[in-house]
């Protein structure tokens, strides 16, 4: 059983959202996005690839093909396949994302 504690890989970069690893298998892979004040991750798209985001900590904006939602610490959104998604910081703090896909992204997603 592989675990970990996400609070080892909270950082934050002046040049961008800062990414890191968490846990991957052979059905299952995620990721925690940091993101500082005035940064955005994306767009990011994968055919292939279901993916959910839920916010750990602070406030972001979800933005799934032309439709927008404001998520704060612990609220989440499901993209189905297929689907464009941006993930903006929407307050002066700091947040953090986590990323679950399934199946793992494909080596020809788009990302941002």
């Amino acid at each position: 059983m592989d675990s970990r504690d996400l609070r080892d890989l909270v950082a934050f970069e002046a040049e961008g959202p800062a990414r890191a690893d968490v846990l991957e298998s052979t059905h299952l892979w995620s990721e925690l996005v940091c993101l500082d004040r005035n940064q955005q991750y994306g767009p990011l798209q994968d055919p292939d690839t279901d993916a959910l985001f839920l916010v750990v900590a602070g406030e972001i904006v979800v933005q799934v093909e032309r439709g927008r939602k404001r998520l704060k610490q612990w609220g989440d959104v499901l993209s189905p396949a297929g689907d464009e998604v941006t993930l903006t910081n929407a307050s002066s703090d700091p947040s953090v994302i986590l990323v679950v896909t399934a199946p793992p992204p494909t080596p020809h997603a788009v990302t941002g």
